[in-house]
């Protein structure tokens, strides 16, 4: 019996990786994993505590008192917890506690997972790798866009700011910093629209499935 299929869809913000990777999930009929979610809860258990996500104690207790109700929060998607998220995922304790958690969805029945280290740590094993990135232009007008559209007041130049310092934080971090897996398929949405991105992201997961099939045989 061929294992169970994990994708690893990673990336940095407003690249497009999340809307992908759901899809991707759909369209295969696999349980789907945000796990930046996971992080955002996290980070928001410290705020909500009076706590300081850069502390590594709080984050610790945090991330191990994590439950699943937590990733229901409708305030997950805000920027304080995108922020939080980020602080809390550089520290080495968080992303032990919340690793078994990742393995353990993925392992069951297999799974697309996005995020920011799934290729790299999570599942360095997983068949199919995607880096969804975009340029950082395209990228802060994109997350400027869905702030608006929610209502949140926002400057542009206020939000490529934000995300410039995230990215800087995530890329240098000591522990499970932004970057693709070495084999890891690049792919800049950039110029495409979700259709195409879509279109890029199922063909390759439909060469990998070929070639598995091919050697099963």
């Amino acid at each position: 019996m061929s294992a169970p299929l994990v994708i690893a869809v990673d990336g940095p913000a407003a690249a497009g990786k999340g809307t992908l990777a759901r899809r991707l999930a759909a369209h295969l009929g696999l349980p789907y994993l945000d796990t930046g979610l996971l992080y955002r809860a996290t980070g928001r258990r410290v705020l909500d505590a009076g706590g300081d996500p850069a502390d590594p104690a709080a984050a610790e207790a945090a991330a191990r008192a994590l439950a699943p109700e937590d990733l229901a929060r409708p305030d997950l998607r805000a920027e304080e917890a995108a922020a939080a998220a980020s602080k809390v995922a550089a520290i080495p304790a968080v992303r032990a506690a919340l690793l078994d958690f990742q393995r353990r969805f993925g392992a069951a029945r297999g799974a697309v997972l996005d995020g920011r280290d799934i290729g790299t740590v999570v599942f360095p094993d997983a068949p199919v790798k995607l880096f969804v990135t975009a340029s950082p232009e395209v990228r802060a007008a994109r997350r400027h866009a869905e702030l608006l559209a929610r209502g949140v007041p926002a400057r542009l130049e206020d939000v490529a700011a934000e995300m410039a310092e995230r990215d800087a934080r995530d890329s240098a971090r000591g522990v499970a910093p932004l970057r693709p897996a070495e084999d890891a398929l690049i792919l800049d949405t950039s110029a495409l629209d979700a259709e195409a991105a879509f279109a890029a992201a199922l063909a390759l997961v439909e060469s990998v499935r070929a070639r598995g099939d091919s050697t099963g045989s």
